[in-house]
């Protein structure tokens, strides 16, 4: 099972809507077949499984990180696939939340014989596909916000001049960060102030950049701006409120990025409840936040931020600086959001803390 874990995690950021499944079969105590959720969200891992074990299935016991599939829908249920291969047993991580799923598929297999396991490295599975079972069961993606800052949680100097506050170590795995999310998404003040290109631009996986997002509540974005020039090259969304100019929404348009328009919020930002359960319908399942500072405040403010991967630079900028985060309004500090410390590890000169959500 830890091999399929291992095999699920490779379609992490490209499989989306689907979950990121992985499936080893077994037979004689020998590996007949691995599989894992391709780009796109298929084939299905048992599906890719099963071809590569070929007549050596029969017989044997699939490993599959996620309850096999009960529907049609643009494939075949995997369930039935693993029953006509003849496997005599399944061992499943955990049942899938999805209601055209929802231990249908466990019942289709032991109604043909099958024996079935469930719940072996269930807690890892989960965590695996946090996002889908967040898409599914809270009807918006999984948050995470990765910061890059001094050690006095600065993003900036009081100039605005930011590059480069860490080291090309920890700004590779930021990057390979991005590879593994379905979105990145920041605010429009953070557009303006750096340009980024919020790429994937580590050799070898270049072509695995997720969809951008901009929350633009008053489309403010530059023409000119990165994100806007090459959008007809990578997916780019702009979440915006009614409040935007038109003219400058059909140019936005023209240049290829796909604009999303949810209410504006009591503050006259975008309505990120609304917002994020449009991405959520949309298929994404995990995002990866890389700011501003009103931003993340938004989401935490909101309860949104489920993981944090905060990289510490040696180095103090000092109270004139940008914060990584802006005023919460935090009375007490019982009232601060609060994360529970998963890892720690050094990533050249840099410190990366890894963090959940309490809940």
């Amino acid at each position: 099972m830890r091999s399929a874990l291992g095999l699920a995690a490779r379609g992490l950021g490209r499989v989306w809507p689907n979950p990121a499944v992985g499936c080893v079969i077994l037979n004689d105590g020998i590996v007949a077949g691995r599989g894992w959720t391709q780009p796109g969200g298929r084939p299905h891992a048992e599906t890719e499984a099963l071809r590569r074990a070929g007549p050596a299935a029969e017989g044997g016991t699939a490993y599959v990180t996620l309850e096999p599939c009960s529907h049609h829908g643009k494939t075949a249920p995997c369930a039935d696939a693993l029953i006509a291969a003849g496997i005599r047993r399944a061992v499943i991580a955990t049942p899938d939340p999805d209601p055209r799923v929802s231990g249908s598929g466990i019942e289709r297999l032991q109604a043909a014989g099958v024996d079935v396991d469930v719940g072996l490295l269930e807690t890892e599975a989960r965590r695996l596909n946090a996002g889908f079972m967040s898409r599914i069961e809270r009807s918006r993606p999984k948050i995470t916000v990765k910061a890059a800052t001094s050690l006095d949680g600065r993003i900036a100097a009081h100039t605005g001049h930011s590059q480069w506050i860490t080291g090309e170590q920890a700004r590779r795995r930021a990057h390979f960060l991005r590879a593994i999310h379905d979105a990145i998404l920041v605010g429009s003040r953070t557009v303006m102030v750096d340009d980024p290109m919020l790429t994937c631009r580590l050799p070898g996986i270049e072509g695995h950049s997720p969809v951008r997002i901009v929350l633009d509540s008053r489309l403010q974005t530059p023409l000119t701006a990165k994100v806007v020039r090459d959008a007809g090259k990578v997916p780019t969304w702009f979440i915006v409120t009614p409040e935007g100019d038109k003219q400058r929404r059909l140019a936005l348009e023209a240049a290829g990025v796909e604009i999303i328009m949810v209410d504006q919020d009591p503050n006259g930002y975008t309505d990120l409840r609304q917002g994020l359960s449009v991405l959520a319908d949309r298929g994404l399942t995990s995002v990866l936040v890389e700011g501003g500072g009103t931003v993340v405040a938004s989401l935490l403010r909101a309860g949104y931020v489920d993981d944090v991967e905060w990289f510490h630079a040696p180095k103090i900028i000092g109270g004139d600086g940008v914060p990584s985060v802006v005023a919460l309004g935090v009375d007490d500090v019982g009232q601060a959001p609060e994360f529970r410390v998963t890892g720690g590890r050094m990533v050249g000169r840099d410190w990366l803390v890894s963090m959940q959500d309490q809940d």
